[in-house]
């Protein structure tokens, strides 16, 4: 008997199916909403860089905010945009276990990031004599190696685990693949590809937990102090709203795609899918620009220099 990981090297991707009457303007709408994701990033990360006054703590970490954000769209955008153009929506094997890494441990970074953000601003308002020290040049290179390196390795390993499962389908209904939606197509159940998922969402629900933790202590210190309370909402909103449409838009996607109602039109599952690879890559760049007073007067004053020349 051959082995099954041999024989099935293409995945089919069924989201697509019952769209060829509009895929030239799906196309065209993706590749806008693309261009805006890589133009609202791109906006504040080439501002945080260039402008040296902006190399602190609190916008070092939002600038990888962003450049994660570029990397986990990347990670879909454009396989998503050659698949509109095409007859045949399929994808290797080893494709598709990338895109899941990508997607998966971009996802898992916004959280590690935003769990860094919430540390930012506890020792900035709650323990400001020893922010200096708290946050060094040194110390924040290390923040952020970790913050990365950890994400990349769970992921890695829950990569590991599901590429030794023996596959008996090669059917993914979705737009995109996940090692979940991967594991469900195995031949057999593995209890690695059930307790290395199982670590990984209970050690970043533990990061989500750590940050509510931040802020709500944060809100009961500040209201004691009008100055405190004045930081808060300069610095600290934009992190809670952050929060609120990452941690909205991931936990949205999980549990759709692991309860959702299979009656539910095609177009509403794409949508669904896609969300959280839309909405935060876009709303978070544009929030934190608009909120954060240094890097909207930065950005005018840039526009303003370029319009009178």
């Amino acid at each position: 008997m051959m082995d099954n990981v041999s024989v099935i090297n293409m995945l089919t991707l069924s989201g697509l199916s019952g769209t060829a009457n509009y895929r030239v303007t799906l196309f065209v709408l993706t590749l806008l909403c693309y261009f805006v994701i890589w133009l609202v990033n791109m906006t504040i990360i080439v501002t945080i860089i260039v402008d040296k006054s902006l190399h602190e703590p609190m916008y070092i970490f939002l600038c990888n905010l962003c450049i994660n954000a570029l990397y986990g769209t990347a990670g879909f955008y454009p396989k998503f945009l050659y698949d509109l153009l095409s007859a045949t929506h399929v994808i290797s094997y080893a494709g598709c276990l990338l895109q899941g890494y990508v997607l998966h441990s971009s996802a898992c970074a916004d959280f590690s990031l935003l769990a860094l953000m919430a540390y930012d601003r506890y020792v900035a308002i709650c323990r400001p004599l020893v922010y200096h020290t708290a946050m060094s040049k040194q110390r924040i290179c290390i923040f952020v190696f970790i913050a990365w390196l950890i994400p990349f390795y769970l992921l890695f390993m829950s990569t590991i685990t599901t590429s030794a499962l023996r596959l008996c389908g090669s059917h993914i209904p979705k737009i995109y693949c996940v090692n979940w939606l991967i594991s469900n197509l195995a031949c057999s159940a593995s209890i690695a590809t059930v307790i290395v998922p199982a670590f990984n969402y209970t050690f970043y629900t533990g990061h989500v937990v750590f940050i509510l933790w931040s802020y709500i202590y944060l809100i009961k210190t500040c209201q004691s102090s009008k100055e405190n309370t004045s930081k808060f909402m300069q610095t600290c909103m934009p992190h809670v709203l952050s929060l609120a449409v990452v941690g909205g838009s991931y936990h949205f996607d999980l549990v759709y795609m692991r309860f959702g109602k299979k009656e539910l039109s095609q177009n509403v599952k794409n949508f669904m899918a896609m969300e959280f690879l839309l909405i935060p890559p876009i709303v978070n760049p544009i929030m934190y620009g608009l909120k954060l007073t240094q890097i909207r007067q930065r950005i005018f004053k840039f526009i303003c220099s370029k319009s009178s020349l």
